[in-house]
């Protein structure tokens, strides 16, 4: 049974990938198999052991994207893209959280990179770098605002709701932030807020890297999610918090620059997601092959072995789009914005069906909570909400294919 390939792959991204499978198979699957009851624990700082992050970052896979000056892992630019996807595949194989958690970390490292002061980048880095349970968050979504945001509405009456207000040499912001990845727990975090509601919010949006620590930051919940629940997702309140002036990261033109992170994370929610549907396959695979029903082992029902048929399929068709997608990205091609968009809301719907081939194979057992195949339906599930729902993705698409005559979806037609 082979559903993936060396095929086109450098040595470093063989290697790579390599070394996490390993880690899944020999750490990760072993721990959530034999803890599943942990996902239900209410205290989120009590889900994923501290040891899980310390060995992804013994095998090097936590701080990718960090410039290798400051001693973290960067990866051949040209092909940067495809190799976040094939690590997340792997990752997300064995947890989809574990997955979100790591991925942020990459994915904020990127944006950082490239727009933060080199004060703040010599500050952070090496704080990223020295401790393995360091996480990152990229704040943007708020209660009234979310992928929507991005057809785009650029209107004024759309900005964003988190203030951000010059005062002599600090930035005063006030707002709130909802469905942060690693938000909870994160040690710092890229928060993006309005400093000029006369505007757009293309054109009047900034971002800035605030400190977990920060006076009128407050961490207001963890939020409870149906899947990918080993990955913490938090709520922000800022109430008049004060950062200096300097920790500003891209004035008024936040958003413009934020395909950077944008492009690069739909890639890697489609690759997550894709290594969910591997992992349901793989263990339907083995069940089919072994459980006897109706005197014979299941695969040799036909109706099973249609389904099964049906999981390769669109897991197949999913690597393709994935695979070329990431190649657009890497290149920075004009179809990059359609393909990536593509590549995420594809492989939410069909890795939903795969899950749900999984957990009617499996039978009674695929309902137990016991038995992880559940867990794998409801982390599926989730990913038809992640960076962007399926309706937005579907109208961005048409936004990237057809801009001069596609609908602005807000404020007045031209």
């Amino acid at each position: 049974m082979i559903l993936t390939s060396d095929r086109g792959l450098s040595e470093e991204q063989r290697l790579m990938r390599e070394s996490c499978r390993a880690f899944v198979d020999e750490v990760v699957t072993p721990y959530i198999r034999a803890n599943w009851k942990r996902e239900w624990d209410m205290d989120p700082e009590g889900r994923l052991p501290p040891q899980i992050l310390k060995t992804a970052d013994e095998i090097g896979i936590r701080t990718l994207g960090v410039p290798e000056e400051f001693g973290g892992i960067e990866l051949e630019k040209g092909t940067e893209v495809r190799t976040f996807a094939l690590i997340s595949e792997e990752i997300a194989r064995g947890d989809s959280g574990l997955a979100d958690k790591l991925v942020q970390n990459w994915k904020v490292s990127v944006l950082l990179r490239a727009f933060a002061p080199r004060h703040l980048q010599e500050e952070w880095f090496p704080k990223l770098v020295a401790d393995p349970n360091f996480l990152l968050a990229h704040c943007l979504t708020e209660p009234r605002g979310a992928s929507d945001r991005w057809l785009p509405y650029n209107v004024p009456e759309a900005s964003m709701t988190t203030r951000a207000v010059k005062d002599g040499d600090h930035w005063v912001i006030n707002g709130r932030k909802q469905f942060i990845s690693n938000g909870y727990d994160a040690s710092l975090y890229v928060v993006y807020a309005n400093v000029d509601p006369s505007v757009g919010m293309l054109d009047g949006t900034s971002s800035f890297l605030v400190p977990r620590n920060t006076p009128g930051l407050t961490v207001a919940k963890c939020n409870e999610t149906l899947g990918c629940r080993f990955m913490n997702n938090g709520e922000l309140i800022f109430e008049d918090m004060r950062i200096p002036a300097d920790h500003l990261m891209v004035e008024r033109k936040a958003l413009a620059t934020a395909g950077l992170y944008f492009r690069p994370g739909k890639i890697i929610q489609a690759a997550k997601n894709l290594g969910v549907g591997m992992a349901c396959f793989e263990r339907t695979a083995d069940y089919v092959q072994n459980y006897v029903q109706g005197g014979r082992i299941l695969i040799k029902h036909q109706a099973v072995a249609v389904r099964l048929a049906d999981m390769a399929t669109r897991l197949e068709a999913v690597r393709a789009l994935l695979e070329r997608a990431s190649l657009s990205v890497d290149a920075n091609d004009p179809s990059a914005d359609a393909l990536c968009n593509m590549a995420k809301v594809y492989a939410s719907e069909e890795i939903m069906k795969v899950a749900q081939h999984a957990l009617e194979l499996h039978g009674g057992n695929g309902c137990m909570l016991e038995f992880g195949i559940e867990k794998l339906f409801r982390d599926a599930a989730i990913f038809l909400h992640m960076d962007a729902s399926v309706d937005i993705s579907h109208m961005k698409i048409v936004k990237s294919l057809f801009p001069a005559t596609a609908g602005k979806y807000a404020g007045p037609e031209a």
